[in-house]
């Protein structure tokens, strides 16, 4: 949990000053894993009962191919029947020889539910993983998941599982993926993880989702469709950020980049509260809860113009209101880096937070947090999904952290983007500074759970549709 002692008033700030009433993105196909490539998975489970208070599938993944594999490219599909409809479940990494924080654990629904199965865990790897040689297996993966209520887990009935494989032993009713294709296992009849039917194939754009999608393709901060289309250029004044800024309309204009429309977001100070501008764009409507949120944001780690230092903030976030100190119906989940450190860091760091709720005086959080400490400057895909069991967060398609049930929504959110400046600690000089923050895009998907490239391919349909603006979500 991350605490940030500063910036309690600047949270309550923000919360209540929520409205309530590059280049283009590309779409790549999946990469195809070569004749060369292969895997297979080995399965053992040390919970073998019928019924269990959690269901803990072990693996060791060994590469069968003649070339090395980036553990990034690899997924483990492990199918099971759930509990009851609404079930909701948490994923947990006891040990792994490779490192549990280079382990990622999501759930997903099977397109077409079998007696056996209507959801999967899918196992995958973040960059630290590193490569599996030929011949070369991953070592214990020693996994678990279980019912948000803790409730007992009948696991008799489950696809994947087999209470008799207490030693491992390869195992086909798992499946792997790597690069995008199928290497081993068999899916639940009907649910071939690749099959081009199946709505979770990465390179066949998914539809019947209610989508916001927005180009940003505006002449100006003025410009009516601005409005029309729900958003509201911030002017009043109020946190988060230094005491005495303003929050400055006019800096938010709309530029080319690599022949595309992108929304600029320019913050500037010159070592006062009276001379700092900072600029914020939300939604109107607070309609947005479960399912996908993406941008394609440009971060800077260097100012336009004028010395560098500042500790600044760049977002893109959803939100609601906090109603009283605590509320536990609060929900707040964040994208922030800051390119000059702040809040006790020293340097660059880039966060993803999913909040419960918070007390600003005397400060208190609930969140559960991710971090990067690395320079972010450029472009970057963010993406982050909500379902019934969890929030997970991308960046440039690769998982970045997944956050627990109890940090889920209760109450719809708006989306929003911003950038500010924490305070005037990192950069004393009264010399006049500019820094840009630039928004390519933003998607959200309604109650719908779409992978990075899934992203990708959607928003490449837009574009090649011309299609610049749309919005079929429902009011809440």
């Amino acid at each position: 949990m991350r605490i940030r002692p500063t910036a309690g008033r600047a949270r309550l700030a923000l919360a209540l000053a929520v409205l309530m009433g590059g280049g283009a993105l590309t779409a790549l196909p999946a990469q195809a894993a070569s004749a060369a490539d292969g895997l297979s998975v080995q399965y053992r489970t040390s919970a073998s009962g019928a019924t269990a208070d959690q269901t803990e599938p072990w693996f060791k993944v060994r590469n069968t191919g003649s070339s090395t594999v980036q553990l990034s490219q690899v997924k483990i599909r492990y199918y099971f029947k759930a509990d009851s409809p609404t079930a909701s479940y948490r994923f947990a990494c006891s040990w792994a020889v490779r490192g549990c924080s280079a382990v990622t654990g999501t759930f997903g629904t099977l397109s077409s539910p079998t007696a056996t199965a209507d959801r999967y865990l899918e196992i995958g790897f973040t960059a630290a993983a590193g490569t599996l040689a030929p011949g070369a297996d991953t070592g214990d993966l020693q996994l678990r998941f279980y019912q948000s209520n803790w409730q007992t887990l009948r696991q008799s009935d489950d696809y994947s599982f087999n209470g008799a494989q207490t030693a491992y032993a390869n195992w086909d009713k798992v499946t792997a993926q790597l690069a995008g294709a199928t290497v081993w296992g068999a899916a639940p009849e009907g649910n071939d993880p690749t099959d081009p039917t199946d709505p979770t194939d990465p390179t066949d754009p998914p539809g019947g989702g209610q989508t916001l999608f927005d180009d940003f393709d505006y002449a100006s901060h003025t410009d009516p469709a601005l409005s029309a289309h729900g958003w509201n250029v911030r002017s009043n004044s109020g946190g988060p950020g230094v005491p005495g800024a303003t929050w400055d309309p006019s800096k938010v204009t709309f530029v080319s980049s690599g022949g595309n429309s992108v929304m600029n977001l320019e913050t500037s100070t010159a070592g006062t509260g009276a001379s700092t501008t900072q600029t914020e764009v939300l939604t109107k409507s607070t309609k947005f809860r479960n399912g996908t949120y993406a941008a394609r944001v440009k971060f800077s780690d260097a100012p336009r113009s004028g010395p560098d230092g500042d500790h600044l903030v760049q977002t893109f976030f959803t939100i609601n209101d906090l109603k009283a100190p605590m509320a536990d119906d609060y929900a707040e989940y964040d994208f922030e880096y800051l390119p000059n450190g702040g809040w006790g860091e020293p340097s660059n760091i880039l966060y993803t937070t999913s909040w419960e709720t918070y007390n600003p005086d005397p400060w208190q959080a609930v969140n559960q947090h991710s971090e990067q400490r690395s320079s972010y400057a450029g472009w970057h895909d963010l993406v982050v999904t909500i379902d019934n069991s969890a929030i997970t967060y991308y960046v440039d398609g690769q998982p970045f952290g997944t956050h627990d049930a109890q940090y889920l929504p209760e109450r719809p959110m708006s989306i929003n983007f911003n950038q500010w400046l924490i305070d005037l600690n990192g950069q004393t000089s009264t010399a006049p500074r500019a820094y840009d923050q630039q928004v390519d895009y933003v998607l959200h998907v309604k109650d719908q759970v779409l992978g990075p490239a899934q992203v990708a391919a959607k928003v490449a349909g837009y574009r090649a549709a011309g299609t610049r603006f749309v919005d079929e979500v429902p009011a809440s």
